[in-house]
């Protein structure tokens, strides 16, 4: 007798699973490249700083136990950092985790809707999908947020609100006042997501977390998978009101954050030089790649990011080009464009060349 298929969620169905850069060893063996550059997931190419790498070699030596459930070192650590109550930090392995358990905390029924601007970041309409409630995309302001429009799409439906600032994947960025009027505009009952993955490479001083105090339904998410260096380790946090944190680390796995990257997140944090270090290599990659956009006579979207969009004409002819070349870049949903994550210097000169030769 025929078996009936298993039931999967009518939500789930419809869905494809987050495709991330291709990795370095997928490409060495699928063209048997020897040498291959990745500038596609907006990684640091700064190696591991050395306050970090001891923190880790230290670490190696008790993972043999289950590690702080509750993050306290690292809580601490971060709560001093930003000058805030440890009660209003959430940890998470890396900030999508978070994105999920806002989603999980606040998606309730079908009729549920989220908002987000259109060219955001893959993440907001996957979780928004798989719990089976609404996306509503608001059309981008020249490749970035429109927060009037935003404001105008809340209905009485909306649970949730997703504003990447800088933005993912076209590195726009919104002023601090934008952001505060808009947020002082939104119903109480919204929670607002001000995700902040790439913060730390703006050269202003943050005064976001101080907006706290004002907005119970904001919550903020950073993570250390950028100007930190620590992407494999996978380590993210949320700050928001302890009432929120509380409702996240209700459903928060246990164990989500392992002790080797609690370790190393704690000695990045304060390894302010290697931070100093990755924003000035930043800003210098990305005056590198802008510089030699211009020379090849390609448009580009400025960034305030760690990386940069530029439009090349047919992306997929152009991105499949690169690759047989050793380069991986990323294809985004922007009509022309491919996103190139700022390298090493000698990286983003080999990548121009590169670029250069297949255009």
């Amino acid at each position: 007798m025929k078996k009936n298929s298993v039931h999967i969620c009518e939500s789930i169905l419809s869905l494809k699973a987050y495709q991330g850069g291709k990795p370095i060893s997928e490409l060495q063996r699928e063209l048997g490249l020897d040498e291959v550059v990745k500038l596609a997931s907006n990684e640091n190419p700064l190696p591991v700083s050395n306050k970090v790498r001891m923190a880790i070699e230290q670490a190696i030596t008790e993972v043999g136990r289950y590690p702080d459930g509750n993050g306290f070192e690292l809580k601490q650590s971060i709560a001093k950092y930003l000058s805030i109550s440890s009660e209003h930090i959430t940890l998470g392995n890396g900030s999508n985790d978070i994105l999920e358990l806002l989603a999980r905390v606040s998606l309730c029924h079908a009729s549920d809707e989220v908002i987000f601007s259109q060219y955001a970041f893959v993440v907001y309409p996957l979780v928004t999908k798989a719990l089976g409630a609404k996306a509503v995309i608001t059309p981008a302001n020249d490749f970035g947020h429109d927060l009037d429009a935003m404001l105008l799409a809340i209905t009485n439906n909306t649970k949730l609100i997703f504003i990447a600032n800088p933005n993912n994947p076209t590195g726009t960025l919104l002023e601090d006042a934008g952001v505060y009027t808009f947020l002082s505009k939104v119903p109480s009952s919204v929670i607002v997501v001000l995700d902040q993955a790439y913060v730390e490479y703006l050269d202003v001083n943050d005064v976001t977390v101080g907006w706290l105090q004002a907005f119970d339904n904001l919550v903020i998410t950073r993570t250390f998978s950028k100007a930190y260096g620590l992407a494999a380790l996978r380590v993210g946090y949320s700050l928001s009101s302890s009432k929120i944190a509380d409702y996240l680390n209700r459903i928060r796995q246990p164990f989500n954050v392992n002790h080797i990257a609690q370790s190393a997140a704690i000695a990045a944090l304060a390894d302010e030089d290697f931070l100093q270090e990755s924003i000035s290599s930043n800003r210098q990659g990305l005056i590198q790649l802008a510089n030699g956009f211009k020379v090849l006579g390609l448009s580009y979207i400025p960034s305030s990011a760690n990386f940069i969009a530029v439009k090349v004409g047919d992306p997929s002819v152009i991105y499949q080009a690169l690759l047989e070349k050793g380069f991986i870049v990323r294809p985004v949903e922007m009509k022309g464009y491919l996103r190139v994550s700022v390298g090493a210097k000698n990286e983003n000169e080999k990548f121009l060349v590169a670029l250069k030769s297949v255009l």
